[in-house]
Formats: C-alpha cells, sequence, structure tokens
C-alpha cells in the first residue's frame, strides 16, 4: 500500500548524514542529492539520520534543511524528515490556531491514524507544546464542530477486526433515528462515530445501507451547504475509505483555482508510507489520469521531483 521506495542496500545513516551535509556545503545546495537520500528512507532511518547528524555536526538536521531549502520544496523535505507523530502533531497545532484553523485536517488525523498513531501524535504534541491536543482542539473550535472533534481526537479504538452484528443493527436504527430527526449533533450519534472501532462501524454503515435503501453520507446532503454536515460526512468517509476521501483532496489541490501546496504536500507526506498506493488507485479511477502525471502538470523543479518521488514515481 506504501508507496516510498527504499534501496534493498541503503547505506548506513552516518553514510547518509555525510551525504546531506555535503548537499550543503559550496555553492547553491545539492537538492537532487536531498532528495536521493531523504526521498528513499523510511521513518526509522529518517529519525537515525537525524540524530547521527546532530551528533556529528552539532546541529539539528531540520535547522540545516530550514536554511538551505525554500518555499514548498523545503516545506515538503522538513515535513517529510520529521517522524510520523511528530508530523501529526505539527499539523494538528497549524490546524488549531485561530488564523489557520482547519477543522478537516484535526479529523483527517482523528480518523485516519490507527488508536497507537493518534495516541504518539498526542504524545509527541505534548512534548512539543506542552498542552495537550484536547485542550487546544476544544478551545479553537465550538458548537457541533467542538462536539464531534474532541471525542474523536480523544479516543482510543479497538483496532481489531472483529464485528458484533446485533450492535450493528441496534446502532444503524439510533443513526437512521437521528438522521431522520436531523439531530445530526445527537450525543449517541457522536458516540457510536467517535468509539466503535473501525471494523464495527463499517458493519454498522452497511446495515444503514441495506435496512434504509441509501448509504448514509446521501442521508447526510440534507443541506450541501451546511459545513459541519461536510466535515461528518468526511469524518465517515475517512473512517471507512479513506483513500476515496484523500483522493477527493488532492483532486481539490491540483485542479482548484491555482494549485493548494499545503493540502498536496500534507497528503503525500503523511500518506507515502501507508497507503499512498490506493490512494493513487482511486485518484486514476475518479479524475482519468494519473496521480504522477496530474502532479507533474502541476507543480515543478525540486518541489515536483520530492513528491514524485515519495509517490514511487520511477523517475523521480
Amino acid at each position: 500500500m506504501a508507496t516510498l521506495t527504499v534501496p534493498t542496500q541503503t547505506p548506513s545513516a552516518a553514510e547518509d548524514a555525510e551525504q546531506l551535509h555535503k548537499a550543503f556545503q559550496g555553492w547553491g545546495t545539492n537538492e537532487a542529492l536531498i532528495i536521493s537520500v531523504l526521498a528513499h528512507r523510511n521513518a526509522a532511518q529518517r529519525k537515525l539520520i537525524r540524530e547521527i547528524y546532530n551528533e556529528t555536526y552539532g546541529e539539528d538536521l531540520l535547522k540545516a534543511l530550514d536554511k538551505e531549502l525554500s518555499s514548498d520544496f523545503e516545506r515538503s523535505v522538513l515535513l517529510w524528515t520529521l517522524t510520523p507523530a511528530e508530523r501529526d502533531a505539527y499539523l494538528a497545532n497549524e490546524a488549531t490556531k485561530r488564523f489557520t484553523l482547519s477543522n478537516w485536517v484535526l479529523m483527517e488525523i482523528a480518523c485516519t491514524r490507527s488508536s497507537r498513531d493518534l495516541f504518539a501524535a498526542k504524545q509527541a504534541y505534548h512534548a512539543r507544546y506542552k498542552k495537550s491536543l484536547e485542550e487546544d482542539v476544544a478551545y479553537h473550535t465550538s458548537g457541533d464542530f467542538r462536539k464531534l472533534l474532541v471525542p474523536l481526537v480523544s479516543t482510543f479504538r479497538y483496532d481489531g477486526g472483529d464485528v458484533n452484528m446485533m450492535l450493528a443493527r441496534t446502532e444503524a436504527k439510533i443513526i437512521r433515528d437521528k438522521i431522520s430527526d436531523k439531530d445530526y449533533a445527537h450525543e449517541e450519534l457522536i458516540r457510536i462515530l467517535t468509539t466503535r472501532s473501525k471494523a464495527q462501524i463499517n458493519a454498522t454503515l452497511n446495515h444503514y445501507n441495506d435496512a434504509f435503501g441509501n448509504a448514509i453520507n446521501k442521508d447526510l446532503k440534507a443541506d450541501p451547504n451546511d459545513e459541519y454536515l461536510k466535515l461528518l460526512r468526511a469524518a465517515i468517509k475517512c473512517l471507512t475509505y479513506p483513500e476515496k476521501h484523500f483522493a477527493k483532496v488532492l483532486r481539490l489541490a491540483i485542479n482548484g483555482l491555482g494549485t493548494d501546496e499545503w493540502g498536496l504536500t500534507r497528503v503525500v507526506t503523511t500518506r507515502a508510507e501507508v497507503d499512498m498506493q490506493r490512494i493513487k488507485e482511486e485518484y486514476h479511477r475518479r479524475n482519468t489520469v494519473t496521480l504522477e502525471k496530474a502532479i507533474a502538470g502541476d507543480t515543478s523543479g525540486d518541489y515536483e521531483r520530492m513528491l514524485l518521488a515519495l509517490i514511487g514515481h520511477g523517475d523521480a
């Protein structure tokens, strides 16, 4: 499912650190060398490279990259070089800032990570920002958004595949009743979506579809312009079919008025080691063009080469 390609014979972390240090020397930066190293190392390898670099050269690799690089290429390299937990903590913090509030990013992190990965992100958030993710989400949201997002980021779901079909039938009926009453933020509806395992939610929503004749997201389109309902539908998609959500984020990032580099970078750097292959397949199916071709047509230079390398493009 991942698209990250790591060489079978990988140099040692010390050798990689030395190569990166060389890339920063002399006139100009050797961006191609940076891509050839960092875009082809997994999270554990990148973490070790950072540690060795710091020990050897007395400087944080992230600070060195920040000094040498710029623009969208810099952002993509810095985000990628972070550990997944550090990256999620950073993205979540950016999303909670008063002037950059993005409920969608918070929902995405809460709904598409495993329980352990979400817990690790919250630990990283606590360590870096000296407060909890939950308190920041609660402070920077309100109303129905707060009712949904706080329990989403607070949860520790069961990650196994066991399913209780009787419970699925019962809770499908509860969800149907609340939707019929247009009570979209009812505590029972939110409880089910924010505490049940993803396997259990899938079973419940499959039963919903079979019993009531419509997929739940169709019934949640009563008001297509309602921002809370948009977020609720996206949360359900992330819990049940994340590649569909990410393919849509990429399509909007690439095909909108001007490229949304932040959205494009976020998806590529967070999913390259997870399920980018499925996202690429979904993107192609929905848009009749490959993601590689779409990125190549909408970006350029080192930024383009970095993204293409992360999504497994052979010529990157």
